[in-house]
Order: structure tokens, then C-alpha cells, then sequence
């Protein structure tokens, strides 16, 4: 991705000075109010009780005030826009063409606050060059170039790029969903990917949502991400360091929760003294004598006790002595030529 640029545009101003264009104090209220460009954004509800008018008629109001100042700004009558509009387009030059609005303002204003983030994505809406999506249920708020798509068509890209997701099964690259999907811009799949709700991405690997490898919900899927990622077993101590070392949100976890947690999920087994793996690599719970009992009725003859050592250690990360001390000592084995065993006649 091309770096960023970190032009600031004094959007409270540029605010103030768009809305001294509407004559109307209850126009310009209700533009204020909704978008929450000096406070927190009201519903129709609200601002139809508070200026004693219907929730319909304030969305009569508002949609006509937006209209007409979209026009004004096409034709060069709005002050600043041109000023905002190019600075807008030059950072989501950079930043793939597209970009959820909390983003962009992080690098337009100074303290991207909520109303910092509401004005930019208020003066966006006025903007002709550009798009701003709404906030939904699958979509966060975001501003797109309208050179390289309609808002139909962003969202077509972006159902198509969770398809194939969806298709991959697991947590991929954006540069092999850009080849899937054949768009030769990698950052623009990227940036489109990034607008979905239905998506997260977690060290360059997005995913669906609800997959724990991308979007981790507690401590649980977090181990499961850690042991997945480093794809062999690992000490609790170690896992609790590559918490801390993450780029998951919350971090702040003791190693005695991760231990509990451990011991607590089924996805995890303890293969040695504190040393878990995942179920799924082929590891089942039990002692050391479990497993020499399931390697001996696999075997189904007498086994010499080195190729037993042997078989332990493939599922069991434990000193070979802790092996020959169960082999000895349990009265599940027995011995039945030198160094030789099978399973007791109970068994």
C-alpha cells in the first residue's frame, strides 16, 4: 500500500461556513443534529420533538437541504469543497480508492473524534467526486472515488470478495482474493474488503467474521490463534508472550488465565508438563499410559520398549524415562520377552 499523506483540513470551520449557506435555522438544525456535526447524531425521532414536527417531515427536510447543497457544490457555489474534495480523493488515492470514514479522518483531522469523523463524512456527502456509504448492518460508514464504481457496484465487488472468502474456507491473503476475483488492483480489494462487516482481517489473513482465526472473541480463541499460527506445540508461558506480542485489541491477559482456559477448552491438549497442542494435529487427551495403551492395542503384537518410546513421543512431548517408568510401574503392561510388551490380559 502507498504511503499516506497527512494533509489536515479544518473541517469545524469548513463546516460553520457550509451552513451559514442554508437560510433556514430549522434546516440547518436539522442538518446539525443528524449528521452530529457539533454533537452526538439524534434520530428523526428526537429532532422532529424537539422542533415540533413529524419524523417524516424531518426526513422531507433533510434529504431536500443535502440536495440542494450537492448542487450548489457541483457548480463551484459551496465554500471550500474544492479545497476538501481534493484533499479527500489524494489520501484515498493512497489508501486503495475506498476507506471506512473512521480511517480517513484519522489522517484529515486532528483528534479524529466522533465529530471530527461525522464532518468528514458530512462534507464527503457534499462532495460530487465521491461516494459516502451508509452505516449498516453489513457496512461500516465509508467514502469511495465514484470514478471507479456506483454504490451498486462497490457492493457487488465486496459480496463477490466474501464469496470468495467463503469459497477459500479459511482465513486468506487479500492478494489471493484479488487473483479469485481477477482485479489487478490488490489495495482496492483490500480497501472494498475493509468496508464490509461481515469481514476482519487479522496479520494480512481476512476472513469471515465469525471465524475466531481472524476475529478472536476471548482468551480461548486467542490461544487457538496463537497455537494455529505457530503451528507446534507450546508452553502456556510461551503462549501468555505471543498474546502480549499480538496484534489482537486486548492483550492484557495473565498467564494463569491462559493456563485455566487451557485446560478448559477441548480444542487443546496437554501433551507435556505445561506444553499443549491442538486436538485437531491428531492429539488426543490422556496420561502417558493412555497413550501407551492405545499405541499397544493399535499394534496389536508385542511391542520392544524403544519402538513404544518411539510411538509416545509422536504424541506426547515428555521425557523418554517418564515412558519406561509407566511401562514398568503400571500393571496394564506387561512384559513378555526382554524390553518387550503388550497389553495385560485385563486390558
Amino acid at each position: 500500500m502507498a504511503e499516506t499523506t497527512t494533509t489536515t483540513l479544518n473541517s469545524e470551520q469548513y463546516v460553520q461556513d457550509i451552513l451559514t449557506t442554508i437560510d433556514r435555522d430549522r434546516e440547518r438544525e436539522i442538518i446539525a443534529r443528524r449528521f452530529g456535526l457539533f454533537d452526538r447524531k439524534e434520530t428523526l425521532e428526537q429532532i422532529g420533538e424537539l422542533l415540533g414536527i413529524t419524523r417524516e417531515r424531518v426526513r422531507q427536510l433533510e434529504k431536500a437541504v443535502i440536495a440542494r447543497l450537492k448542487v450548489q457544490a457541483e457548480q463551484g457555489q459551496l465554500p471550500h469543497m474544492q479545497e476538501v474534495e481534493q484533499a479527500i480523493i489524494s489520501q484515498l488515492e493512497t489508501m486503495g480508492k475506498a476507506a471506512r470514514v473512521t480511517d480517513l479522518s484519522a489522517f484529515l483531522t486532528g483528534e479524529n473524534s466522533r465529530t471530527d469523523q461525522s464532518r468528514i463524512a458530512f462534507l464527503s456527502a457534499l462532495c460530487p467526486e465521491l461516494i459516502l456509504v451508509d452505516d449498516t448492518d453489513h457496512y461500516h460508514q465509508a467514502v469511495v472515488l465514484r470514478s471507479i464504481r456506483d454504490e451498486k457496484t462497490i457492493k457487488e465487488v465486496i459480496s463477490r470478495i466474501i464469496a470468495a472468502i467463503k469459497k477459500a474456507g479459511t482465513p486468506v491473503t487479500i492478494d489471493v482474493v484479488a487473483k479469485e476475483l481477477a482485479i489487478a488492483e490488490v489495495n482496492e480489494v483490500r480497501a472494498l474488503a475493509s468496508i464490509s462487516k461481515d469481514l476482519a482481517t487479522l496479520n494480512d489473513h481476512w476472513g469471515l467474521i465469525k471465524w475466531p482465526m481472524v476475529n478472536p472473541k476471548n482468551i480461548r480463541d486467542k490461544i487457538y490463534v496463537i497455537l494455529k499460527n505457530n503451528n507446534k506445540h507450546m508452553h502456556f508461558n510461551e503462549i501468555a508472550e505471543a498474546i502480549k506480542d499480538s496484534d489482537f485489541k486486548r492483550k492484557d491477559v495473565t498467564t494463569q488465565a491462559i493456563h485455566n482456559e487451557l485446560i478448559k477448552d477441548k480444542r487443546f491438549v496437554l501433551i507435556g508438563r505445561g506444553i499443549y497442542a491442538l486436538k485437531e494435529w491428531g492429539y488426543q487427551k490422556g496420561t502417558v499410559a493412555d497413550i501407551i495403551t492405545e499405541v499397544l492395542r493399535d499394534a496389536g503384537e508385542p511391542l520392544h520398549r524403544d519402538e513404544i518410546v518411539k510411538r509416545v513421543l509422536k504424541s506426547r512431548f515428555v521425557k523418554e524415562t517418564t515412558i519406561l517408568l509407566n511401562l514398568q510401574g503400571k500393571t496394564q503392561f506387561k512384559r513378555v520377552a526382554k524390553a518387550t510388551y503388550e497389553l495385560a490380559e485385563a486390558e
